[in-house]
C-alpha cells in the first residue's frame, strides 16, 4: 500500500461536558498538528498516490473553517464534546467530501483510505481512518 501524508496545523477553544474530562470541562484552548494519510495500492497514471499540492491546499482550507474558533459557539457542535477522536472523524469527512467532489486531483477517487491524525501533543494524538 502506498501512502502520502500532508500537515498543518489548527488553534481552537472548547470546553467538554461530563464528570469525566474533569477540569477539561472548563474552557480550554488546544493546537493540533494535523496529519492526512492518503492511500492506495496502486499509483496513479503519473506516478502518485495523490497531487501532493491540492492535498495541502485542501487540508489548509479544511482547517480554516475551524481555526480560531471557540467550538463551543458552533451551531453545528451544539451539544458534541468536540473531542480529538471527534474531530478527527469531521475533518475526516470534510476531506473525504473534497475528494469526492474532485478538489485533490482528478485520480484521486482512486485512493482506497485516508487517516487523519489530531496530534495534541508529542505524547498524545488521536485518528480515524475509512474508505472514501
Amino acid at each position: 500500500m502506498y501512502s502520502l501524508n500532508v500537515r498543518d496545523h489548527f488553534m481552537i477553544a472548547h470546553s467538554f461536558d461530563g464528570e469525566a474530562f474533569g477540569p477539561a470541562q472548563r474552557l480550554h484552548g488546544a493546537t493540533y498538528v494535523v496529519d492526512a494519510t492518503f492511500r492506495r495500492s496502486e499509483l496513479d497514471p503519473n506516478g502518485m498516490v495523490v497531487d501532493i499540492a491540492l492535498a495541502a491546499d485542501e487540508l489548509k482550507r479544511v482547517l480554516a473553517d475551524l481555526n480560531y474558533r471557540n467550538l463551543d459557539d458552533e451551531p453545528a457542535f451544539d451539544g458534541i464534546n468536540t473531542t480529538t477522536e471527534f474531530l478527527a472523524r469531521e475533518i475526516f469527512d470534510r476531506m473525504r467530501a473534497a475528494i469526492h467532489e474532485g478538489r485533490v486531483g482528478p485520480h484521486a477517487p482512486g485512493l482506497e483510505s485516508l487517516c487523519i491524525t489530531l496530534n495534541e501533543s508529542h505524547v498524545a494524538w488521536g485518528s480515524y481512518e475509512g474508505a472514501v
